[in-house]
């Protein structure tokens, strides 16, 4: 496996791998690598003749500051599991290598054709525009044939179809389910942030959400996300922040179950902000 750190070189490796035709699976990470990450690197290193993941903590994309320090990183530990899971090439780049002065205190401009203004968008102004900036950057320096995501990150993943469609990007978005723990909270390199206490707690967002769905074929979606915001309210540990089922394709909420559904949130488990969906 390699290991670059700078732009050059990445280029480099990248124009041999399209000299010789061979195909490239892409999984773009912030680090902090757990069983999720694993699967798409996986995925991608069975579909692929190359595999490249980068690791790049984007400051862009931070709305908080304060949250942007506090994320977990440990890039040896990372290698180690990339390694084993047969990735060919490591891209890890620092803010400096990847964004200018002005592109680092400016906001990137992107339509998002409304994708950004609900959920995630509400309560991480900017957030989503950090997202889209560094994903083209990354996407015109690796040039994938293939880009791996995952679910949990669900308006995330809209906007990434929307950015590539609408820049007309030769590159398939391959979309992965969500990876969870025994217990069924969804994995994230946040939970490595959770204390003991607030780790039991944690797995009450999935719990409700996945008993919600058992009402689907009796309530209507308002009757549903007024009982999960109820027994999120009620669990201990958790604030919510926002829950909403909204359609797979507009994320604009329904009223009802004629166009396939997903239900969105985000709670509060101490200070540590956890993000989970559920198709209905």
């Amino acid at each position: 496996m390699r290991f670059v750190e700078n732009i050059a070189d990445l280029k480099q490796i990248i124009s041999e791998l399209n000299k010789t035709g061979k195909s490239i699976g892409f999984v773009p990470t912030m680090g902090a690598l757990h069983a999720g990450h694993i699967s798409l690197i996986k995925q991608a290193v069975s579909e692929n003749d190359f595999c490249v993941v980068s690791i790049f903590v984007n400051p862009t994309q931070f709305n908080n500051k304060k949250d942007l320090e506090k994320y977990p990183r440990n890039i040896d530990k990372d290698c180690l599991l990339l390694n084993a899971a047969g990735c060919d090439l490591v891209f890890c780049p620092s803010a400096e290598e990847m964004y200018s002065k002005e592109e680092i205190e400016s906001t990137f401009k992107f339509d998002f054709a409304g994708l950004d203004k609900v959920m995630e968008g509400k309560f991480r102004q900017g957030h989503f525009n950090g997202v889209v900036q560094v994903v083209s950057k990354l996407f015109s320096l690796v040039m994938p044939d293939k880009a791996y995501f995952g679910e949990k990150d669900f308006q995330q993943l809209a906007i990434i179809h929307h950015l590539v469609k609408s820049a007309n990007m030769k590159i398939s978005i391959i979309d992965c389910p969500i990876v969870r723990e025994a217990d069924g909270l969804a994995m994230s390199s946040r939970n490595e942030r959770l204390n003991a206490e607030e780790r039991k707690n944690a797995t009450g967002i999935s719990a409700i959400l996945m008993e919600s769905r058992t009402f689907a074929t009796k309530l209507l979606p308002e009757q549903i996300t007024e009982w999960v915001i109820k027994k999120i309210n009620e669990a201990p540990g958790l604030q919510l922040e926002y829950f909403e089922i909204v359609d797979v394709k507009s994320l604009q909420k329904v009223t009802d179950w004629s166009n396939p559904s997903i239900g969105c949130i985000a709670v509060f488990c101490g200070d540590i902000r956890l993000i989970d969906n559920i198709r209905y």
